[in-house]
């Protein structure tokens, strides 16, 4: 398993460098990100294990699964806009998943969501400094209630990785919903970050929803009472105010 952060961000995301630890992703800020094992070759790739043009997705096993989930199913991937609800502690956000852009991306998220892999899930990352406002969210290891963070926080993942969909002009304004990565190509997985204020990431991270007006004003009030500084020195700490997700929606 790898940690994920998000690269080039405060350490803080760098934790796990926003990574997706599902299996291995992770990202410099948000930690997001899961990384994944072999391979489930159940579409046409690129020779860099990018969606090819037009092709499915590209799913590559990767390491153990913090949950027993099924790969995506290749033949029921989204397009569009592709609305969705992510119920938590703190409320009901409103999202809209850019299936058009992502699209692998958000196929992976919905199925893992559809299979309740983030339910009764809860953030583990804040970032509450100016250019970069995150809560990293996807760890299924994470307990909000232990004194000690479970040593695989940060770097758990659903067993498999997913494709990075970015082209270079990617920006993470307050609602934006990011991947966590490993600092690698093609490392996210099951960890995502959400975005509660502007924030200045490189553009390393796919970009795969925003959330509605409403729900950032009600992140970033639960987000308001800061963080305990527990990951210094990558940056940010665990939430002083829980986001736990209770389910999620899609569609």
């Amino acid at each position: 398993m790898r940690s994920r952060l998000l690269a080039g961000v405060p350490a803080l995301l760098l934790l796990a460098t926003l990574s997706a630890c599902g299996d291995d992703s992770t990202a410099e800020d948000p930690e997001t990100g899961d990384s994944t094992t072999p391979s489930a070759d159940t579409t046409t790739a690129g020779s860099d294990g990018a969606p090819a043009a037009g092709g499915q997705c590209d799913w590559q096993e990767d390491g153990e699964p913090a949950r027993e989930v099924e790969l995506p199913d290749a033949s029921a991937q989204f397009s569009g806009d592709v609305p969705a609800v992510l119920k938590t502690s703190i409320g009901d956000l409103a999202v809209t998943l850019d299936a058009a852009k992502a699209p692998c991306t958000v196929t992976s998220f919905a199925s893992l969501a559809e299979q309740g892999y983030y339910d009764d899930t809860s953030c583990h990352r804040q970032g509450n400094d100016p250019g970069f406002e995150f809560l990293q969210c996807g760890d299924p290891y994470f307990d909000p209630k232990a004194t000690d963070a479970d040593p695989k926080t940060g770097t758990s993942g659903p067993g498999y990785t997913i494709p990075d969909e970015v082209d270079g002009t990617e920006t993470y304004p307050a609602g934006t919903l990011a991947m966590a990565n490993t600092g690698q190509p093609h490392s996210g997985g099951g960890q995502f970050f959400i975005v509660f204020g502007d924030s200045q990431f490189p553009p390393d991270y796919t970009v795969w929803g925003h959330l509605d007006e409403a729900s950032v004003k009600t992140l970033k009030e639960a987000t308001a009472s800061g963080n305990d500084g527990y990951w210094a020195q990558s940056g940010g700490g665990r939430p002083n105010t829980p986001v736990t997700f209770q389910s999620i929606e899609i569609g």
